[in-house]
């Protein structure tokens, strides 16, 4: 019986010795580090999600990958034509206000983490998708811009007109002025189109009234004069008078359509005769990343980190998942 034992264990010890080898010749796995994510991200973030989404267009809820979802985004947001690098830099802005948005509870009404619906989320086409498209969201894989490990408020136009808007003369933002958005200069206007160089659209009278009327409450009587009484630091009118009543430009805008009025951005706001004319440059709100400002950086050999890093001050583009 003794004699049995010690080869049982010479036997192990045998064992023991060939596994000891092996793990010297291949080496042993390594655990692979926990992954970093912003505070207040969900745990289950550390990897691509899948989200739902309302198609506006059908009426149906669909779930899809994340990245699947941010290229009908990209598609639909900016030319598919375009350079990657003006791509993958939309990507990155799409990505993040996909993220802060599913983490602030997603779309309410519809019950879904996204809405094809562009007032309620962004604008998707996955009927514009091309391959520089893909390649834009694959490069940019699982990132997303944050401010002090929170993900930031992705704002984003067509065209700056030179230079970006702060929140509040852009978007008569009423919360704390967010610490990542500035103003800075915008290359767009060297390769914009025509209409985003200087525009001039007028309106008339019974509209401007509807529109002071809808968004005040208030009167603005019969108009006969129009003045911008206050800009912002990058120059966009903050706020206007008409008639008799003193109102926020971003919210005039809007009223009157920010595809006429294309920004606030305006060097002429004057009534002639039975209409309101107004004429200046640039195309949207003027807050974050310019998209002509982004395709001209990219033209010029500019990464899409640091396209979006011009944009928004102080912040960290950081790889959620891989």
């Amino acid at each position: 019986m003794g004699q049995k034992l010690l080869k049982i264990k010479g036997k192990l010890v045998v064992v023991f010795l060939l596994l000891f080898l092996v793990s010297l010749l291949t080496g042993c796995p390594q655990r692979r580090p926990e992954q970093q994510v912003p505070q207040g991200v969900p745990r289950e973030l550390i990897e691509e999600p899948e989200i739902t989404v309302f198609m506006h267009e059908t009426g149906q809820v669909e779930t899809m990958l994340l990245d699947t979802y941010l290229e009908g985004v990209v598609a639909a947001e900016m030319d598919p034509a375009w350079p990657e690098e003006a791509l993958a830099a939309q990507a990155i802005i799409a990505r993040s206000f996909t993220l802060k948005k599913i983490q602030e509870g997603g779309v309410e009404a519809r019950g879904t983490d996204a809405s094809t619906d562009i007032q309620e989320f962004q604008a998707f086409s996955a009927e514009r998708v091309n391959d520089r498209v893909k390649a834009a969201v694959q490069r940019t894989r699982g990132e997303a811009a944050t401010h002090n490990g929170e993900y930031i408020n992705a704002w984003f136009h067509a065209d700056a007109g030179g230079i970006t808007a702060t929140a509040k003369e852009g978007l008569d933002f009423q919360d704390d002025e967010p610490p990542y958005i500035h103003s800075v200069e915008d290359p767009g206007q060297e390769i914009t189109v025509e209409e985003n160089i200087a525009w001039e659209v007028r309106f008339g009278l019974p509209q401007v009234a509807a529109a002071v009327q809808k968004i005040t409450g208030q009167s603005p009587g019969n108009i006969t004069s129009a003045e911008v009484l206050e800009t912002g630091p990058s120059g966009r009118a903050t706020l206007v008078r008409v008639g008799n009543v003193e109102l926020s430009a971003a919210r005039l805008r809007l009223a009157l359509g920010n595809d006429q009025m294309r920004s606030t951005l305006v060097d002429k706001f004057t009534v002639e005769g039975s209409q309101l004319v107004v004429a200046g440059k640039g195309y949207g709100h003027g807050v974050g990343m310019s998209q002509w400002g982004a395709r001209a950086f990219a033209e010029q050999g500019k990464s899409a980190e640091e396209i979006v890093d011009h944009y928004f001050k102080d912040i960290t583009i950081e790889k959620i998942w891989e």
